[in-house]
């Protein structure tokens, strides 16, 4: 079975992966790993390095769901989850989710170069750009919080800011050395070349329908198979309520599935690329209505953006997200798309992702909030130490209980008229 592909720019450039076998009969393991995205690959590695045999079940193809349609910013921190924050509401467990967060970019990257993954990878660092003077001020409370963390995080002013970028639009900013970014969907592929040549298994086209412990193991189904482990991680994360509505419901419904648009520029000419982010960072700014972008290994510049209503979505956020380009970087003029496509986020009302056990040597987490791409790598690293022995108290794992949003089908409906609000958070300045 063919497994077909948004329209997207990793999909047209990333190493070509052939299908794995599905899951047919019944088969036993010691760690089943439903999603075959960045935090179900990592997790089998590590299981592996630690001896363990390994089952992901994927239930499109490798880097389908959100992994492989991201735009690939490598960014450790989290939106609005601040360190204080954890510590204050886990204790001990968020201070070790603190620990993992601000090492969450170099992990990914020192995995890249473990393997030797050609994933366009370019630690080049991640920058937040100011939009406002008042915004200054929360990047310095930023930037002070993780460094007492320990955590390499600096402010920009406005004439550096303008240096970075190429273009004196925002006021100054918070900058992480660590961040970078990669081509996602080649970052899939390749953890999954690593895992299977480490040992793991991969079904591909093979949905998890349901789970359940019985005894001492858990039993996973598919349409055409059954597969047996002594522990299991779901890492569906956004999608696990898309393919199958009833694995996991409660989980499923504790975060809203949003849309996210991203697209891809011609490639910059030389001349203009050395003058626009001349150091290649990934910029995120602190709008709400967000404003992001990062070269890719061609000199494309990936962007995106979001749109209120359904009517015409692909093009309305293309020239949205064109006009946007332009009003920061006037060289640039208004940009032509070449690819646009889209995936879920997982949002939850706090921006504080969850970790929930689903029973004995069970485990899950949900709520990546737009920054699930060095986080879940991470978290699926954690997930797996957890699932082959490592004791709870020595993890970055603070447990919660799913709270599922009342309404769930409505509130899905509503959430993107959210932007409205955010624009107009946008535009009032902060008082701190």
């Amino acid at each position: 079975m063919a497994v077909e592909f948004p329209n997207s720019l990793w999909a047209a450039t990333a190493p070509d992966r052939a299908l794995s076998a599905k899951l047919v009969g019944v088969e036993e393991t010691d760690l089943a790993v439903i999603g075959a995205g960045f935090t179900g690959l990592s997790a089998a590695i590590e299981a592996r390095h630690r001896g363990r045999s390994v089952t992901v079940l994927e239930g499109k193809a490798v880097g389908w769901g959100a992994s492989g349609r991201n735009n690939g910013q490598v960014i450790p921190i989290l939106t609005s989850a601040e360190p204080d924050a954890w510590v204050a509401r886990y204790g001990d467990a968020g201070q070790r989710m603190v620990n993992l967060i601000g090492n969450s970019a170099n992990v990914l990257f020192d995995l890249v170069r473990e393997f030797d993954m050609q994933a366009e990878a370019e630690q080049t660092g991640w920058f937040q750009p100011a939009h406002s003077p008042g915004r200054i001020k929360l990047a310095q409370k930023r930037i002070e919080a993780w460094q007492r963390f320990g955590f390499p995080a600096e402010l920009k002013d406005a004439a550096e800011c303008a240096d970075l970028l190429g273009s004196d639009f925002w006021h100054g900013g918070m900058y992480n050395p660590t961040g970078g970014h990669i081509n996602p969907l080649a970052l899939a592929r390749e953890m999954a070349r690593a895992a299977e040549q480490l040992g793991a298994i991969i079904h591909e086209d093979s949905a998890a329908t349901a789970y359940e412990r019985v005894g001492n193991e858990w039993i996973i189904t598919t349409p055409d198979g059954i597969l047996k482990a002594r522990a299991l991680i779901l890492a569906s994360n956004a999608y696990t309520g898309e393919l199958a509505p009833g694995l996991a419901p409660r989980i499923a419904q504790s975060v809203v599935p949003v849309l996210s648009w991203q697209m891809a520029t011609e490639p910059v000419g030389d001349n203009l690329r050395r003058k626009l982010l001349p150091g290649r960072q990934a910029v995120s700014d602190t709008r709400g209505d967000l404003r992001f972008f990062r070269y890719d290994a061609r000199n494309r510049l990936i962007t995106g953006g979001a749109v209120i209503g359904a009517f015409d979505v692909a093009n309305r956020v293309r020239r949205k997200a064109a006009r946007n380009l332009a009003e920061a970087f006037p060289d640039l003029g208004v940009p032509d798309m070449t690819h646009v496509w889209s995936g879920y986020i997982g949002m939850n009302w706090d921006r504080f992702p969850r970790v929930h056990k689903l029973g004995p040597d069970g485990w899950a987490w949900i709520g990546c909030n737009g920054r699930g791409v060095a986080l879940g790598t991470s978290l699926g690293r954690e997930l797996a130490r957890a699932a082959t022995g490592q004791p709870e108290q020595e993890l970055a794992l603070p447990v919660t209980e799913p709270t599922p949003f009342s309404m769930h089908g409505i509130v899905r409906r509503v959430a993107p008229t959210y932007l409205a609000w955010m624009k107009r958070q946008d535009h009032k300045e902060l008082n701190l």
